[in-house]
């Protein structure tokens, strides 16, 4: 653990560094149980879902202002209630059913239901697919407050349903997702992963013994001693969902890039970040199990997934265009700005979600879709897939 780091960062209290102890012990046996080296994409699986353990999987507080950093359904009710009409146009063009991947705190599903509700659109079923079983237990404490009549149409889901009708909503999931680091350099392209050194864990170079992820990286053209991310779980994931869609839409929102940004010349170090205590950071090996580790989305790796998988890219725009266009401002004019106690914190908060300086610009929203005809609105003006 560098120690200019460990000192910049809010001190641990003594059940969490024991946590992460055992978290390290655990990633230390697998590696050395596999010979001494393990992708990083594993040592980031483990550190984010060891059952347990992990940092999604244990039960620690993760969003809003008392965790390590804060979502749009955490940050404003407007962004769930926008959403939600976006959700309408789908269900109208498929089936009364949503499914939502990775569902944190509940807020979204909360704030959606009871929009839905608002506007006489409440689907027959909302099912929620979580890993985590302390997050779990967390969504159907908040939904059972909120909405305690509406709970009997939630489902907490293990695994992906047979088939699929409906929408499908991930919001901030996919960068979440394990991403193997790649180095190209001198015409030569190697993997980086983990292995134990004298003071903890540490990056250790090999070639690429992967046929899918040396395929990727061979597809790629970066400049010379170039670090960057590659996420065959992404196009695992969209594939595994393509499969089960029948009909509907898919909705990912997530901050990233296109491929053309993503693999930029000036981005030679790539996008890995972490984030505790609402500070980031680029270390990885800081506290496993207490911290988020994360990486930007190529959406253009989305696109060609879902595309390849027998999907249709529905649109493409940021987040603050795809807001805007389904009615965020709108709902924001139903409280009247005399009530400033009531429209001030709305209003802010608005601003935060559409801002480019803010999550306006950076985060963006990707829809695939099977059999939906229906265009949809919140991509009726802004389409970036020039972008991808």
């Amino acid at each position: 653990m560098p120690t200019t780091l460990a000192t910049s960062l809010p001190a641990p209290g003594v059940e969490a560094v024991q946590h992460s102890e055992r978290l390290i012990e655990i990633i230390r046996s697998e590696i050395r149980s596999q010979g001494g080296w393990i992708p990083f994409a594993r040592y980031m699986e483990l550190a984010l879902y060891a059952p347990g353990l992990g940092y999604y999987t244990a039960g620690a507080q993760k969003f809003g202002e008392a965790g390590d950093f804060i979502t749009a359904p955490e940050l404003s009710p407007l962004f769930g209630r926008t959403l939600a009409r976006q959700v309408v146009e789908i269900m109208a063009g498929s089936a009364p059913h949503i499914l939502e991947l990775g569902a944190g705190s509940g807020k979204l599903a909360a704030d959606m239901l009871a929009e839905l509700e608002q506007l006489g659109h409440l689907p027959d079923s909302y099912c929620i697919l979580e890993v985590s079983a302390d997050l779990r237990a967390r969504q159907q404490a908040l939904i059972g407050q909120c909405l305690p009549h509406l709970l009997d149409r939630v489902h907490w889901l293990d695994a992906l349903p047979a088939s699929i009708s409906g929408a499908i909503v991930a919001n901030e999931v996919l960068d979440a997702l394990p991403v193997h680091l790649v180095r190209w350099q001198d015409s030569a392209i190697t993997e980086i992963g983990v292995s134990i050194g004298e003071h903890g864990f540490i990056r250790q170079e090999r070639a690429i013994s992967d046929a899918s992820l040396l395929q990727a990286a061979q597809q790629i053209n970066v400049p010379d001693n170039y670090v960057s991310e590659i996420c065959l779980a992404a196009r695992g994931m969209i594939n595994s969902l393509a499969g089960r869609l029948t009909q509907g839409a898919m909705l990912f929102i997530d901050y990233g890039f296109g491929a053309r940004e993503f693999y930029h010349p000036q981005r030679a170090t790539g996008t890995l970040m972490c984030h505790y205590r609402h500070r980031a950071h680029d270390d990885p090996f800081f506290l496993p199990g207490l911290q988020d580790i994360t990486a930007h989305v190529n959406f253009t790796d989305i696109a060609e997934a879902g595309i390849d998988a027998g999907l249709e890219l529905l649109g493409y725009t940021n987040q603050a265009f795809f807001l805007i266009n389904n009615g965020i401002a709108e709902l924001l004019s139903d409280t009247s700005p005399e009530n400033l106690v009531a429209y001030l914190p709305l209003s802010a908060q608005l601003q935060k979600l559409t801002s480019p300086a803010e999550m306006g610009e950076l985060f963006k929203v990707i829809a695939l879709g099977k059999s939906s005809a229906t265009p949809l609105s919140g991509f009726a003006r802004g389409d970036l897939s020039r972008l991808l």
